[in-house]
């Protein structure tokens, strides 16, 4: 009988918000806007013309580049927490202030600037671990 090789890759990346969380993967190429572009009460993306439109973060592991739009975004995040909504977790290539104080109002591990491109080693729905207390974001290849 063959044996599997599961190697476990660790990235390392800067903390935003400590916490630990596994889940699967949404992937977005789109900075997002919770003020306006996420439905607080069921997690939906609703910013006409986004490419996560239509989907839902809530219980995702959430990779998108960066936050935009109104400092109320961050508010809507805990909103989110509030209503059972909001993503697991939120890896961003460079976390602004929006994005920032949501995850730590919230509660939700963050990360930002991993140490290698994300865009060629993940893919949706794959699962993940983010150690956003260690600065860490693991997965098995």
């Amino acid at each position: 009988m063959e044996k599997s090789t599961v190697t476990q890759i660790k990235i390392k990346a800067r903390t935003i918000s400590k916490g630990y969380a596994t889940g699967e993967l949404l992937i977005s190429y789109d900075a997002i806007s919770f003020y306006g572009g996420v439905d607080p009460d069921t997690g939906t993306v609703i910013e006409k013309g986004h490419a996560l439109e239509g989907k839902s973060i809530a219980g995702k592991i959430l990779i998108f580049p960066r936050g935009k739009g109104s400092t109320v975004g961050s508010y809507i995040l805990y909103r989110l927490k509030k209503n059972n909504c909001a993503p697991l977790a939120i890896i961003n290539l460079k976390c602004e202030a929006i994005v920032a104080v949501g995850a730590i109002i919230s509660e939700i591990p963050a990360i930002d600037k991993p140490e290698k491109k994300l865009c060629k080693l993940l893919k949706d729905k794959q699962q993940v671990t983010v150690d956003a207390t260690n600065g860490l974001l693991i997965y098995n290849k």
